[in-house]
């Protein structure tokens, strides 16, 4: 997952990171911000998603029919057209009916900034990511499954201690209504990341 991270964090380099930050009204380093505390929050949603069969099987027929990584090609395109993009019906799907909490969770990363709409805008350029990575590296379902859950737990770092916080909560969110916790992964993929 750490992998996954990093070359999402590589697409949303230089002028991306500008483009989102004049959508959501801030600088670039709130911006910045915003975006490392969203991507494992939507990563940790796909990743409690697909340790079920069925949560699995359902992530590859979306990246199989609708996500094949060309939104990859035009990112500008995809984030000033954010809100008639498929970024709120992704966001329904992964996160149902926490979507507005989190989004406001990840709003406090923003300083009080739109959070839901940075989470629209990215929600699409993950899944991109994904559907690209699965048509590169050739994964069936299983294979699918183990490239987001691989790598987890092999390192215990902390997160710095606001990201830890805002993580946590999340992961709460995320597992309200539903058995298992999905905090230990969201946490452990966000605290190795920000910890770089």
């Amino acid at each position: 997952m750490d992998t996954l991270l990093q070359g999402l964090m590589g697409q949303l380099s230089g002028s991306a990171v500008g483009q989102i930050a004049e959508q959501l009204g801030v600088d670039e380093g709130t911006a910045q911000n915003g975006i490392q505390a969203a991507l494992p929050i939507l990563l940790g949603a796909l990743v409690r998603n697909a340790q079920s069969e069925d949560g699995a099987q359902s992530l590859d027929n979306a990246l199989a029919s609708d996500h094949d990584g060309s939104i990859l090609d035009n990112l500008s395109g995809a984030i000033s057209g954010h809100q008639e993009g498929p970024g709120a019906a992704i966001l329904g799907h992964i996160l149902g009916g926490q979507t507005n909490q989190i989004s406001n969770v990840v709003g406090q990363s923003l300083g009080g900034a739109n959070g839901g709409a940075l989470l629209q805008m990215l929600a699409p350029i993950v899944m991109g990511y994904l559907g690209q990575q699965k048509q590169q590296q050739g994964l069936d379902v299983m294979g699918l499954a183990g490239m987001l859950l691989g790598g987890g737990g092999s390192q215990q770092q902390q997160a710095q201690p606001a990201a830890s916080g805002m993580i946590g909560m999340v992961g709460q969110l995320l597992d309200q209504n539903h058995d298992g916790s999905p905090v230990d992964d969201i946490i452990g993929l966000a605290g190795r990341f920000l910890k770089r």
